[in-house]
């Protein structure tokens, strides 16, 4: 999908006397940008929420819930043990997970962006 930037097929006149700000703000006027944006908060902060009632939960049990944390699994290794791996699994899926959807939602459509803001710049004798 290629994004749909304002004056993007004007010879540059306007871009000249607007300068390099008035592109820059222009761009995150556009239709694209906010797009990207859209889908970057649709993941980030869902996720993010996400970690942190997770990460919360933990601390909680910890510390409401003493009896529950200390009790066995296997051996030395308890609850509190099993969940305090789990954090890190849980920070390396949420980094995979991140990466994955950045790769596959947003990268292309920024990258476009960033290569049309640049040309507008560069029309503009700005850059």
């Amino acid at each position: 999908m290629r994004p749909e930037l304002p004056h993007q097929a004007d010879d540059g006149a306007a871009h000249r006397t607007a300068g390099a700000a008035g592109i820059y703000l222009e761009v995150q006027r556009s239709p694209a940008f906010q797009e990207v944006r859209r889908r970057y908060r649709r993941f980030a902060f869902p996720a993010t929420l996400a970690f942190l009632l997770w990460y919360l939960a933990y601390v909680i049990a910890a510390t409401a819930a003493p009896g529950l944390m200390a009790r066995p699994v296997a051996g030395a290794v308890n609850v509190a043990m099993i969940a305090g791996l789990a954090q890190f699994l849980t920070t390396f899926l949420l980094t995979w997970a991140y990466a994955r959807h950045a790769r596959l939602r947003r990268d292309r459509a920024a990258l476009e962006l960033r290569w049309d803001t640049q040309e507008m710049t560069r029309g503009a004798g700005q850059w």
